[in-house]
């Protein structure tokens, strides 16, 4: 308890008068006019010249010390808390709300999945292997043998797995680790038994909420024109309208990974636009391509922001000779903020598998898509045509016994899935942003578009929820109005289809394994 001190009087150095001697009070002087322009009632102004009243009329007595009531400790800090926490939410209570609908929503939708943990947890078991000292998984522990990476040493090389498990075999996870990472502190009170499933949905909406507020930065920076309704609706887009929808309700290592990715997809791009935050902007892109690999490509928003921003970018390039310093200095410092994790990333790798850059699906134990990796690769021309039918051609069936719709696990034309992708080849306003967010679809959607694998099992093309939030941005920057009869058809069609996935789809491990 903190003591208060109670103000002293200056000890006098001369004896007290005797009030029998005292002068007569004399006249007071007389007041000074008031100032011209002073009204009535108004104290008149101090000119520079005249004297401070306690050099002209002696002191002002003391007023007498009121006492102070000390206020515990504990009781600042909490009252100067409560206050931060109100003003925060003040601030961002849009984010909030949509948060908390969103949370509420995809919850319900995940139904019973939210209870308990997901068939393909491979997240938790690694880092629950971190937590014990190891980077390798301990085989006896692992829930099922799906989408794992099996290495084993044959002649000094590291080789896939081939035929029954072996006791020196290596097991791992088959995909970048960083939402290992995430989950490291609540794997670390959980155990084994920590819920990816309503972590995703809690991920989710926090994905809606970051979304909202990179919509909202766009606006402040005058990019777009579109307040805070429009923002916010094309947030629940993102959240209810996309195959987002979905991914977001079920856990599993596949779906786990594309919702965290559009959550770092928007820390990133909110730190890239105009290169504002060069570090902040490494940082989230490491984190974002360390969990989606093709994430990697995004890069290229970054550099264009801080190379040629527009809207003039061809001069700016002819100039670059010219200004090569300051953006010498953005680029090293996003290579700065994605360094660290990008180094140990490669060096976890290296260790795995041999390689800096492999994540360890050419590993993968007694997998389907392994002849085709060891005949054509990962990537390859050959996987156009059948990536292309995926994400663009593939229709709803119709099943008469009993009447319902069907899909194709292999894929879903994402002109029903994300209708608002027609407005994108027609905009009424191609803004500075315009192209760089295009380039940055493009360059992101090949790698999906080359892949050994369509993304079986899903509902629609689920590798286009990597560049789902750059195209919802191109169609905020695209000046179509959200009142307009052929957006809200649009709105609806995407909400019906994407409301159909969430209830319908049946994941590889329900509807293949029957787990």
């Amino acid at each position: 308890m903190s003591r208060s001190k109670s103000k002293r009087s200056k000890p006098s150095t001369t004896p007290p008068k005797d009030p029998s001697r005292a002068p007569a009070p004399s006249a007071p002087p007389p007041a000074e006019p008031p100032a011209r322009g002073a009204s009535p009632g108004e104290a008149p102004a101090r000119s520079a010249s005249s004297p401070e009243p306690s050099l002209r009329s002696g002191a002002p007595p003391e007023r007498p010390s009121r006492p102070v009531v000390p206020v515990p400790v504990g009781e600042q800090g909490s009252g100067v808390v409560g206050a931060a926490v109100r003003t925060w939410l003040a601030a961002y209570r849009v984010e909030v709300v949509l948060f908390l609908v969103s949370f509420a929503v995809l919850a319900s939708f995940s139904s019973q999945r939210f209870l308990r943990q997901s068939e393909a947890p491979h997240f938790v078991y690694q880092a629950k292997a971190w937590l014990e000292g190891r980077l390798d998984l301990d085989p006896e522990v692992l829930p099922n043998l799906e989408d794992w990476a099996c290495v084993r040493e044959v002649a000094g090389a590291k080789v896939r797995c081939e035929g029954a498990p072996r006791p020196g075999d290596r097991w791992y996870v088959s995909f970048p680790s960083f939402p290992a990472v995430v989950m490291l502190p609540f794997v670390a009170i959980n155990g084994y038994q920590f819920n990816d499933t309503s972590f995703g949905v809690f991920t989710g909406a926090l994905a809606v909420a970051l979304f909202y507020a990179l919509l909202r930065f766009l606006t402040k920076e005058g990019e777009t024109p579109r307040t805070w309704v429009p923002n916010a609706v094309l947030a629940l887009t993102l959240g209810f309208g996309t195959l987002f929808f979905y991914a977001a309700i079920r856990g599993e290592v596949w779906f786990s990974a594309e919702v965290m990715g559009v959550a770092f997809t928007c820390l990133y791009a909110r730190n890239a636009i105009r290169a504002h935050r060069p570090l902040l902007a490494g940082l989230f892109f490491s984190m974002a391509t360390l969990t989606r690999t093709p994430l990697l490509f995004t890069g290229l928003f970054f550099v264009l922001e801080a190379v040629c921003p527009g809207p003039d970018r061809l001069s700016q390039l002819k100039d670059l000779g010219t200004r090569w310093k300051p953006v010498a200095d953005k680029l090293g410092r996003f290579v700065l903020g994605a360094a660290p994790l990008g180094m140990l990333a490669a060096a976890y790798n290296f260790h795995r598998f041999g390689s800096l850059t492999e994540f360890g699906h050419r590993f993968l134990y007694n997998n389907r898509v392994n002849v085709d990796i060891d005949r054509l690769g990962l990537f390859n021309p050959a996987y156009l045509p059948r990536n292309l039918e995926a994400a663009f051609l593939k229709l709803p069936g119709f099943s008469g016994s009993p009447p319902r719709l069907t899909y194709d696990p292999h894929g879903l034309t994402l002109l029903l899935t994300l209708p608002l992708l027609v407005f994108l080849l027609m905009p009424k306003r191609t803004p500075r942003l315009h192209w760089p967010v295009w380039l940055t679809v493009a360059v992101t959607a090949l790698p999906g578009l080359f892949y050994q694998n369509t993304g079986y099992m899903q509902f629609g093309f689920r590798f286009s929820i990597d560049y789902t939030p750059y195209l919802l941005l191109l169609f905020a920057l695209g000046g179509w109005p959200l009142r307009h009869r052929a957006v809200v058809a649009a709105l609806v069609l995407g909400g019906l289809v994407n409301f159909w996935g969430a209830v319908a789809f049946r994941g590889y491990t329900e509807l293949v394994r029957n787990w």
